[in-house]
């Protein structure tokens, strides 16, 4: 398969699924298997160009969240630290309480991260956090019908710092998914569906910049403990190097965009009972290959 055709398949699947509560990583890492194991790509899943390119496409996506939201943000901004009705603090502002979060979330990732590069690595690791955070999404979501908090700007410093914990499982375990661990963590801290879809959201923005930031840090400029650590070195890149990583850019930016609209639109009037479902099908499958050696 042409490299263009791949980085514009992998830009879809990363739009696709880096909001949804189905697991970005896992789904980058089973086409990438996938395609390589079948012979549709040459795809080398230890070289640092591929690495790269994940990262990048992955930034691709989060950027979608400050175009969607940025009459949000700006009103936010406008408001910090009291808030639009003037209750708020510097801690409880959802901005603040967004921060509040991220850091409870990023001190144990990086604490934890050799563990993260190994499960990174493991496709069974991603197909039981499948499985099982399908399960629990599911009896979340059945168990969570009445909640206490129907907004962001209501949210209360003990939930941010609940939702950015309960996040540490998405970094930890590929296949959990940043967004479901942080929609069903703020469910059950008494959260509406829409405030912990909006809360994800606006999670992800710090994390995922961070996140991937640092990641492409140690790409392209590896020090040589990063690079002894991660088994990355110096790039080298060509015309068409841009070129393929600037497709799967575009693409994983403009499907995303659409994605989050439309994710939105779809918990105003509906459960997150279908990407549940979808999960323990697809974590059961990706077992059963694993099992048969298949994958």
């Amino acid at each position: 398969m042409n490299d263009f055709l791949i980085s514009f398949f992998l830009g879809i699947v990363e739009g696709l699924t880096e909001f949804l509560p189905v697991s970005s990583t896992a789904h980058l890492r089973i086409v990438e298997v996938l395609l390589t194991k079948f012979g549709l790509a040459t795809i080398s899943l230890d070289d640092s160009y591929w690495k790269m390119y994940t990262i990048v496409i992955q930034l691709g996506a989060i950027l979608a969240l400050p175009v969607y939201f940025w009459e949000r943000i700006l009103t936010l901004l406008a408001t910090f630290p009291r808030g639009e009705r003037g209750d708020r603090t510097i801690v409880t502002h959802p901005l603040g309480l967004t921060l509040i979060a991220f850091v409870v979330t990023a001190i144990p990732a990086y604490l934890l991260k050799k563990q993260i590069g190994q499960n990174l690595e493991n496709l069974g690791v991603m197909a039981w956090a499948l499985l099982l955070g399908g399960v629990i999404m599911w009896v979340v979501d059945i168990l969570c019908t009445r909640p206490r908090t129907t907004g962001m700007d209501e949210m209360t410093l003990p939930q941010a710092i609940w939702i950015g914990a309960v996040q540490i499982l998405s970094a930890v375990f590929p296949g959990t998914s940043r967004s479901m661990s942080t929609i069903a963590a703020g469910q059950t801290a008494g959260l509406s569906r829409p405030a912990a879809l909006e809360f994800s959201f606006f999670l992800s923005m710090p994390t995922m910049v961070v996140a991937t930031g640092y990641d492409l840090l140690k790409t392209l400029w590896p020090h040589h403990d990063a690079t002894a650590e991660a088994g990355l070195a110096p790039l080298i890149m060509t015309s068409h190097n841009w070129v393929v990583l600037a497709i799967g850019f575009v693409v994983s930016f403009v499907v995303a965009l659409g994605v989050v609209a439309w994710f939105i639109r779809w918990v105003r009037a509906r459960g997150f009972a279908p990407f549940a479902l979808y999960r323990i099908i697809l974590g059961i499958a990706l077992l059963v290959l694993i099992g048969r050696g298949v994958l």
